[in-house]
C-alpha cells in the first residue's frame, strides 16, 4: 500500500511439544536454513534464528500485511512436516501450541540477535522455564501458568 512504512522487529520463541530435546546439533544448521527460507517466502526479514534442543528462538522485521500467528503457523507446519519426512526423530515430532512474540525498537535489534546466538552459552545459566517467565515478566505479560507451555522437570 503506498504511503504505509513500518519498523516492526519481532522475536519469536516457541518450544518443541513437552518440552522435549528432540532438536540436534547435527540437524540444527539444516533446520535454520528451512525456517529461514519459510519466512523469506512470506516476506519477512530474519536477523536470527537459533535452535536449542528444545525450543527455538526467531527475530524478524515484520512486513504488516502478515499476522504474527500467520507466521509462526507457517514456520510450525513447515518445519514439523519437514523433520517428520527427514525422519530425525523416532515417532511423530511436533511443537507445543502457542508460542510467545515480543517487540523490540531498532536500537535492540543487534543486543536481541547476539542474544539469540548466544543461547548455548545463556541456557548453562537459566533454563528455558526460567528465560520464558523472564520474558513474561520483562514485558509485563499477564498470564495464567496453565496456560504456559507443559513444562518438563529442568
Amino acid at each position: 500500500m503506498a504511503n504505509t512504512y513500518t519498523q516492526i522487529y519481532i522475536q519469536i520463541v516457541f518450544a518443541v511439544k513437552g518440552r522435549q530435546n528432540l532438536i540436534s546439533k547435527e540437524n540444527r544448521e539444516e533446520l535454520h536454513k528451512l525456517i529461514t527460507g519459510i519466512v523469506s517466502n512470506r516476506n519477512q526479514k530474519l536477523f536470527a534464528v537459533f535452535a536449542m534442543p528444545d525450543h527455538v528462538h526467531i527475530l524478524v522485521s515484520m512486513n504488516p500485511t502478515l499476522s504474527v500467528s500467520d507466521l509462526v503457523r507457517d514456520i510450525k507446519a513447515g518445519s514439523s512436516k519437514f523433520i517428520n519426512e527427514k525422519g530425525w526423530i523416532n515417532g511423530k515430532f511436533n511443537w507445543q501450541e502457542g508460542y510467545g512474540a515480543f517487540s523490540y525498537s531498532k536500537s535492540s535489534v543487534d543486543a536481541v540477535v547476539k542474544y539469540i546466538l548466544n543461547q548455548e552459552e545463556h541456557h548453562q545459566k537459566k533454563t528455558f522455564r526460567e528465560e520464558y517467565l523472564d520474558f513474561m515478566s520483562k514485558f509485563e505479560i499477564e498470564y495464567d501458568s496453565k496456560y504456559l507451555f507443559e513444562w518438563i522437570e529442568d
